[in-house]
């Protein structure tokens, strides 16, 4: 039986000011993580899109992404629990240096979503393991070396977003 392979397509804001990183505190599977505003993309809309949202819904704060850092795969084994299987994901992530706006009043952070906190490159490193995912420090690293590419290296079709009639 073949099965098609699915990739889960996630976007991630890599935010930086005064030599600080902005990232999220989050509950996950595996306890509370750091990890860049990020998430999964929505029926319906493109990356740039994506990150935007996931970004005021994470920190609640409006962005405005200017760059690409670059996109990145990366495979994820979670033990099965309770007598489920393992799980083995694949992650695409697109991920967008920026600028971060005004916190947007009336809104409130994500659910899982602890807190935000700005964190140095060096704190960042000191806390690998805390890390959500290695494409956090690999983003970031890649934001510091300066990688960054047009917007329009990432195209959605107006076919992923139709018009409502």
């Amino acid at each position: 039986m073949n099965t098609r392979w699915k990739p889960s397509v996630t976007v991630a804001a890599v935010i930086e000011r005064d030599g600080r990183f902005l990232l999220v505190e989050e509950h996950t599977a595996d306890g509370l993580r750091l990890n860049n505003p990020a998430g999964h993309l929505d029926p319906g809309e493109g990356p740039l899109e994506g990150v935007v949202r996931e970004t005021l819904e994470e920190t609640t704060h409006a962005f405005t992404p200017t760059a690409l850092v670059g996109v990145y795969l990366s495979r994820f084994q979670r033990p099965g629990r309770a007598g489920q299987p393992d799980e083995d994901i694949t992650y695409l992530r697109f991920a967008y240096s920026g600028e971060l706006g005004e916190v947007l009043p009336g809104r409130a952070l994500d659910a899982g979503i602890v807190r935000t906190l700005w964190m140095t490159p060096q704190e960042i490193r000191a806390n690998a393991a805390r890390l959500r995912s290695p494409l956090v420090l690999r983003c970031m690293e890649d934001h510091l070396s300066g990688q960054r590419y047009p917007l329009s290296l990432v195209f959605t079709d107006p076919s992923v977003a139709p018009s409502v009639r």
